[in-house]
């Protein structure tokens, strides 16, 4: 990650699960088996360059397993 999550990730929502997930086997592969989602939610994030901004970021996530993959989609 290029960006550091600075406190809570805000209005959190599932946007796939399951099969409406076309990473869905990379991501078993690579971190296994789960119930895979795709998620986005609002943050402030820390950038390389040390600016705080805020930020629309997107992630997969399974029980167990955890957030992998937060990227960022748009800046607010």
């Amino acid at each position: 990650m290029d960006f550091e999550v600075v406190g809570d990730i805000s209005g959190i929502e599932t946007i796939a699960t399951g099969s409406g997930i076309r990473e869905r086997g990379r991501l078993r592969k690579r971190y296994g088996q789960g119930r895979w989602r795709k998620r986005k939610g609002f943050a402030e994030i820390r950038l390389l360059s040390g600016e705080i901004v805020g930020a629309e970021l997107h992630w997969y996530e399974a029980t167990g397993i955890g957030r992998r993959e937060m990227k960022i989609k748009a800046f607010i």
